[in-house]
């Protein structure tokens, strides 16, 4: 595990960006895992750059996304689906056949649980994995207390976690209880992980998650035992970590 301090969201989000283009040049097959909320929209505002302005090519990408609110539909403002094309996929050249993003709305959730796993294991594995991390440490929406070892299931979403994301809905009702989320052991399956965090409010869970036991009361404790982690934070959000911590990934050059 390697944590990054940058000194920005800006400076933060190219580097993620950078990281997940890197994969892309190399593989252009790659499987990609991604993540919503407001954290990575600068990850996905330099892609779209990196594609407009540098030929950045996504059209033999696969994508899987983290999560999806239950009883949402594909077109629903708070809705993944929506997010990701709005904010995403819509501005670069992605087959949609190879964009894949839980159902909220399948009549069979766990059997379309299962097929979510399958789809992943026949594309070849996730690539890499981007990653943002709540306040109370949760990762996709595995909350505190879920099984390191999890697959894709449905998770009852903590109050905490709600409230946080009740800014994105008119009131406190309307925010679904329920998410179909990649598990633990689904996310630490992935070759890479890019877990991105910004603001103060991330602090403590940024200090437990690099610094602090691994535990599943804090889910993203679990990253430490990935063997290629990088955690990109900004000032604010490293604020309670302890040790010191380097501002670019570290190179090592074999002679």
């Amino acid at each position: 595990m390697e944590v990054v301090i940058k000194s920005s969201a800006e400076e933060m989000s190219k580097l993620s960006a950078e990281l997940i283009a890197d994969v892309v040049r190399h593989k252009p097959r790659a499987i990609l895992g991604l993540a919503t909320g407001s954290t990575p929209l600068g990850t996905y505002k330099e892609l779209i750059r990196l594609h407009k302005e540098e030929g950045l090519d996504f059209s033999r990408v696969s994508t899987f996304n983290l999560d999806e609110y239950v009883g949402l539909t594909h077109d629903h403002p708070q809705s993944y689906h929506y997010f990701m094309w709005e904010n995403l996929f819509k501005h670069i050249n992605i087959n949609p056949k190879n964009v894949h993003i839980p159902d909220g709305t399948s009549k069979d959730v766990p059997g379309f649980c299962r097929w979510y796993e399958e789809q992943i294991v026949k594309a070849g594995g996730l690539d890499v994995q981007l990653l943002g991390i709540g306040s109370n440490g949760h990762i996709a929406f595995n909350e505190p207390g879920s099984s390191l070892g999890s697959r894709t299931r449905v998770k009852t979403l903590d109050e905490g976690t709600r409230k946080d994301n009740a800014r994105f809905f008119k009131t406190m009702e309307e925010v679904p209880k329920y998410a179909i989320t990649m598990g633990i052991g689904t996310i630490m399956d992935s070759r890479q992980l890019i877990l991105l965090a910004t603001g103060a409010g991330k602090a403590d869970a940024i200090a437990k998650t690099c610094e602090g036991p691994i535990t599943a009361l804090v889910p993203a404790t679990i990253v430490q035992l990935h063997p290629k982690a990088t955690i990109v934070v900004d000032k604010p959000a490293s604020t309670k970590l302890t040790r010191e911590y380097p501002a670019e990934p570290s190179v090592l050059v074999l002679s």
